[in-house]
């Protein structure tokens, strides 16, 4: 099964939908959803470390940010202990993005903004390209 770079973020974004009830301050906080998933964020200084867990399955994911001025580098291992990493660096009115999945598959890629459009261009862990575009009407 590939796992993406942003399989952490996916999973916050879904237990987000299943109405996580978060508790804690800005610097520490823990979220659980009504299916009983749950993950904790914590904040020091330009670092954030996530730990997540499954209820369903029983299994357990984590991640860790650093930050340092406009680069950002984003470590993990997803539920099957499986490592994957990316680095961001923003100049401009553009942040580049490459890594590797937790399959060692690498991607990369850009997000463009300028004025009211915004371009998302690059190569995905398949290898696959992609560009898109999009503004407050949609994307095309």
């Amino acid at each position: 099964m590939t796992r993406s770079f942003f399989a952490g973020l996916v999973l916050l974004a879904a237990m987000g939908s299943a109405h996580a009830i978060c508790t804690g301050t800005s610097n520490y906080r823990t979220c659980t959803d009504t299916k009983g998933n749950s993950y904790t964020t914590s904040k020091i200084g330009n670092s954030s470390y996530t730990n997540g867990y499954n209820a369903r399955t029983g299994s357990t994911w984590n991640q860790s940010t650093q930050r340092i001025g406009n680069s950002s580098t984003t470590t993990g291992y997803d539920a099957d202990g499986n490592a994957w990493n990316a680095t961001s660096r923003r100049i401009g009115n553009t942040t580049y993005t490459s890594g590797y999945n937790s399959d060692g598959k690498s991607f990369s890629g850009q997000i463009r903004s300028t004025g009211r459009a915004t371009t998302y261009s690059g190569t995905d862990s398949k290898g696959k390209s992609y560009y898109k575009t999009c503004t407050t009407t949609g994307c095309y």
